[in-house]
């Protein structure tokens, strides 16, 4: 059976990310093949991974498109802002590219964007929202979370994972729906 993974920040490529976001490579090579392994160990080639932006950087389309097809999974792509202006990651074969989008996952509806968003769609009706963008310095809430890699050891994450952190966050009070009972999703 096939799993649903989400990621978001991996700039592969992107030598200056690693002081900006305190990573602890001492290359972007060594950055981009601890990625690449740690992707590959959780994600099986079946199964189905939203990036949600920011997937390179740079126009070394050759070794971007290398990096893509060494990840296992059909990957879609969530145009964070170093994607949209990038034509080596614009080229490459996504099963889909958007700025929002939103999917039904284990009956959990879930919008995502590069970008994370005060209200989202469906967001007083339960659903929870991904985002990437802030490398790990904006905490989030009980019903929005960062995806990106600097957050989860550099690697992407399943929905249970995503609801266990969830789970430990305070809710947003302006985000209680008629179905939210304290902030806590039923």
């Amino acid at each position: 059976m096939s799993e649903v993974w989400f990621t978001a920040d991996t700039h592969f490529g992107h030598a200056r990310v690693i002081a900006l976001a305190r990573r602890p490579f001492s290359d972007d090579r060594e950055m981009d093949e601890a990625m690449i392994r740690g992707w590959n160990e959780v994600v099986q080639p079946d199964d189905t991974v939203w990036h949600l932006g920011d997937f390179a950087f740079g126009d070394a389309a050759g070794r971007i498109d290398a990096i893509f097809h060494r990840l296992n999974g059909r990957k879609h792509l969530l145009l964070g802002n170093h994607d949209d202006d990038n034509q080596a990651v614009m080229s490459l074969p996504w099963a889909s590219m958007s700025m929002l989008t939103w999917v039904v996952v284990d009956g959990t509806m879930i919008a995502m964007c590069h970008y994370p968003m005060r209200a989202w769609p469906y967001s007083q009706k339960g659903a929870i929202h991904l985002f990437g963008h802030m490398h790990g310095k904006l905490k989030g809430t009980s019903r929005s979370l960062d995806v990106g890699v600097d957050v989860w050891g550099f690697r992407p994450v399943t929905l249970a994972q995503i609801k266990r952190r969830l789970s430990t966050l305070k809710p947003d009070p302006e985000l209680q729906g008629p179905e939210d009972e304290g902030g806590a999703l039923r």
